[in-house]
């Protein structure tokens, strides 16, 4: 009967559109069509809305995004872990009875007044930092007020424990997480996760992460970006006191895939107690099994002999880093590499130049044939763009795992399940020069092909544009998530020389 009525109905329309067209011989096609298009009411016929770039975009990636031939089953996880304290930067200066001042960057701060000069220097770019406070009292009274602001919430924190509990969210991964693990860290850190006795300690380290919005103002500043403002006084991370745990750690468990981090954390220390930390995590990495990738992730760092040391030491015993935009411009300037002579990026980070860096890296310190270095992948990220740098021939599924990292945060910075493509914008540079240093290739964004892969003398890259969140619930964090899910969709392959 429905079916009759259905049937009924078209019929009666197109007599109605026929009597028209009789009566007025001379109407338009393309009013005729109007009027049968506002008669027609059926879903099934109307024709489909074309989505916006964004939408697009999304869409390309769940296509492109398939997990790898074989999989990590194993992953051990180290060496810095801590209880983040997230809470809005400007409340909680104003909660210390602090005033709008001139921003300045501290390599260390001292004091509430460096403190309120740094956070000004950073929101002012809208850049990410991490900073050391050097007098225990005074940031043990700070914590305390922050810990305990209205809205202040708790998460799990540090490199490493963050990067654990995203790859733990994987139901088929076995984690390992080796760090200074205190009550309320454990408290929050997935069942799955498993902590050895020896990384169970008392009393949590915190670290207060102070965040902005984007627009967001204090005094005459106006932040460009969202983003966070990080410090704390971290003896046990600083020390990398958990590093040999994590490393007698690995002979029972067994990993495939090995993650260290918490080389940053070291600053706070002096420069001879960083030297012998550093010798000792080379012969550290140097025990692992070979044939058990190592990704190192780097963070925000000021010092420039501590992150020269890092490369000239830590990268050819690595297999894997993951890097932003300060650490990947500061390790150039550290090491003197290319672009080396800029003092910060303007706006967004010229992908060409980025891509010279990662290049540079990759040819001066990755592996080769006549290298003894084992780094072969770096996986680098800004707000709006990422870029997955490999020595061909040793990875593979990379175009699945740097739209799987992009994905990643933007899920996690707007707090979906899945991408709304109304709460977010594509800001990535429409079209680009892949090099400056050599005659590079100008490529032109187009949203339903949304991984551009070019090669360079051996090297592959594999770009894709970030879809970035317009009212973020949660930066912190976003890179770790990033380099993990990037490594969960990454294969490792092993060519013979």
């Amino acid at each position: 009967m429905a079916l009759w009525r259905g049937s009924a109905y078209a019929g009666f329309l197109a007599l109605a559109v026929g009597c028209v067209f009789l009566l007025e011989p001379e109407l338009p096609g393309s009013a005729l069509r109007s009027l049968w298009s506002s008669l027609w009411l059926g879903p099934a016929s109307a024709p489909p809305r074309p989505s916006s770039p964004e939408g697009r975009l999304a869409a390309a990636w769940d296509v492109l995004i398939v997990r790898p031939a074989r999989r990590w089953r194993r992953v051990a996880v180290g060496v810095n872990a801590c209880v983040d304290v997230v809470l809005s930067g400007v409340q909680l200066l104003q909660a210390l009875g602090l005033s709008p001042g001139n921003g300045k960057d501290h390599t260390v701060l001292h004091s509430r007044s460096d403190l309120e000069e740094a956070f000004m220097h950073f929101m002012g770019k809208g850049a990410a930092a991490e900073r050391f406070f050097s007098d225990k009292d005074a940031f043990h009274d700070i914590a305390q007020v922050a810990s305990e602001f209205p809205g202040a919430q708790h998460y799990v924190g540090g490199n490493a424990a963050i990067i654990g509990q995203k790859l733990a969210a994987n139901s088929d991964l076995q984690v390992l997480l080796c760090g200074p693990v205190g009550p309320k860290l454990h408290e929050l850190l997935d069942d799955s996760v498993f902590v050895p006795p020896e990384s169970l300690q008392e009393v949590d380290e915190f670290h207060l992460i102070l965040e902005y919005q984007a627009g967001e103002e204090w005094g005459q500043l106006k932040a460009p970006h969202a983003n966070r403002f990080i410090f704390s006084h971290d003896l046990s991370n600083g020390a990398m006191n958990m590093l040999e745990v994590f490393v007698s750690s690995l002979e029972e468990f067994q990993p495939d895939l090995v993650v260290l981090s918490g080389l940053h954390m070291m600053e706070g220390q002096s420069k001879e107690l960083q030297r012998k930390r550093l010798l000792e995590v080379v012969t550290s990495i140097s025990d692992i099994p070979t044939g058990v990738p190592v990704h190192l992730e780097l963070a925000s760092m000021t010092n420039r002999e501590l992150m020269s040391s890092i490369v000239h030491q830590v990268l050819p015993a690595v297999t894997s880093l993951g890097l932003n935009e300060q650490e990947l411009l500061f390790l150039s300037q550290s090491a003197s590499g290319p672009h080396s002579s800029l003092s910060s990026w303007n706006g967004v980070p010229d992908v060409g130049m980025v891509s010279d860096i990662l290049f540079w890296i990759l040819k001066e310190h990755g592996r080769s044939k006549s290298r003894a270095s084992d780094l072969t992948r770096i996986h680098f990220h800004t707000l709006v763009y990422h870029i997955l740098a490999t020595v061909e021939g040793h990875w593979a599924n990379q175009l699945a795992a740097v739209a799987a990292g992009a994905r990643v945060a933007v899920t996690q910075a707007c707090a979906t399940e899945t991408i709304d493509a109304s709460r977010v914008s594509l800001r990535a540079p429409q079209e680009f020069i892949t090099s400056h240093s050599e005659t590079g290739s100008k490529i032109i964004l187009d949203p339903n092909k949304p991984v551009v892969e070019w090669h360079r003398e051996g090297i592959s890259f594999h770009f894709t544009p970030v879809l970035v969140c317009k009212d973020p619930i949660r930066t912190v964090g976003l890179g770790d998530a990033i380099s993990a899910e990037g490594l969960f969709y990454s294969e490792e392959v092993h060519p013979h020389y």
